[in-house]
């Protein structure tokens, strides 16, 4: 399994962002996910994990930027209620516009 860029799955009626990386045989491997809960157009992130075999290496970063892009993109807002996340808008402004309290 290499660190490469991640594969992002929205499983809404999970209310979960799940990010894999693709094994040896082409298998998804889960590497983590974001949990959320739905509020008409805010989604508020709850709760961030990356599984601790595949730490230290950027894949909590990216899964965030995934998540906040694909909320952007439908047109929604974010609340960030993770930690994680809060660490995350506060170090990119860019994504200001779409977090709310």
């Amino acid at each position: 399994m290499t660190d490469g860029t991640l594969e992002v799955t929205h499983l809404s009626v999970q209310e979960r962002y799940r990010a894999d990386l693709t094994d040896g045989e082409g298998q998804p491997v889960e590497v983590g996910y974001i949990d959320y809960t739905q509020d008409g157009d805010r989604l508020a992130l709850t709760h961030t994990v990356v599984f601790e075999r595949f730490g230290g290496r950027g894949f909590a970063a990216q899964l965030v930027k995934h998540v906040l892009d694909d909320v952007r993109a439908n047109g929604q807002r974010v609340v960030p209620v993770c930690s994680y996340v809060q660490k995350y808008v506060e170090k990119h402004p860019e994504y200001s516009d779409i977090v709310v309290s």
